[in-house]
């Protein structure tokens, strides 16, 4: 059985305070690419494997999140061991969410293919337990997300007929360094309220708190985004705790970057 996990994007990101376990709580609104997709397949096995193609990934398979979502429902389900082949085209360490969604398809397939009849609120709870923006995937729709990314409502926006272009360079940005020097303070003017406004004038008004910090310590993501402007971008901002770079066009743009990871759609 195979699925086909897919990336996201996040317009606005305001950490708003730090919990007493050490999380933070946050606001953002993500958004699903579906043409920015890894593929997924299980097999049934005698013994639990994962094979990787595509981009490497060094993490022991223990660690991996597909792996972690197996073991996750084998302990309430009888899940047998599996053969899990992942063909990982959505970069890591971008601020895409591609480890998350997955381990949230991981979830969904498991679900199906086992008969399993677990519900979408229970599969956010199990997603939850995996990581702060998973049980965004379960959905995987436009989703205003609060508490640690869990907590997840409609919100009535459309970027459709946009043009959207991601940009990565070589930079690897761990959530542990983007949070290092981060100071909570929820915004004068709530995310909610900005996303309401035409994207003309988000510019102004519609943030992500993790890119002072990060562009510090990676000044080329400040160039990059600079450059989505002066390719004329209605916004431009970084996804997630980075390293990826997005710009919103009303136009399908002519862009060039070189020596990185590029990718455009329409929205």
């Amino acid at each position: 059985m195979v699925s086909f996990p897919n990336a996201k994007i996040n317009l606005g990101l305001n950490i708003v305070a730090k919990r007493n376990n050490g999380y933070h709580n946050l606001e953002t609104l993500f958004v699903p690419i579906f043409d920015l997709y890894d593929v997924l397949e299980i097999v049934e096995s005698n013994k639990t494997s994962l094979q990787i193609f595509g981009i490497e990934i060094d993490d022991d398979i223990e660690n991996n999140l597909i792996i972690k979502a197996l073991r996750l429902l084998q302990k309430d389900f009888k899940i047998p061991e599996l053969s899990c082949f992942l063909k990982k085209n959505i970069p890591t360490g971008a601020g895409l969410g591609g480890g998350s969604a997955d381990a949230a398809f991981m979830l969904k397939l498991l679900n199906e293919k086992f008969v399993l009849d677990i519900s979408q609120e229970n599969l956010k709870t199990y997603a939850s337990k995996l990581g702060a923006d998973c049980a965004f995937f379960i959905r995987n729709k436009p989703s205003f997300a609060q508490g640690t990314g869990n907590i997840l409502s409609d919100v009535n926006i459309s970027l459709q007929g946009k043009y959207l272009v991601l940009a990565k360079p070589n930079i690897h940005v761990s959530t542990t360094e983007a949070y290092s020097k981060i100071v909570p303070e929820k915004w004068e003017t709530p995310l909610e309220n900005v996303l309401k406004l035409p994207i003309s004038e988000w510019k102004n008004y519609l943030f992500n708190d993790f890119e002072k910090n990060v562009f510090a310590l990676h000044p080329q993501l400040a160039e990059i985004k600079q450059k989505m402007y002066d390719f004329s971008a209605t916004y431009a901002s970084m996804s997630g705790s980075g390293a990826t770079i997005f710009g919103i066009f009303d136009k399908n743009p002519n862009v060039n970057f070189e020596d990185m990871f590029v990718f455009e759609t329409l929205l």
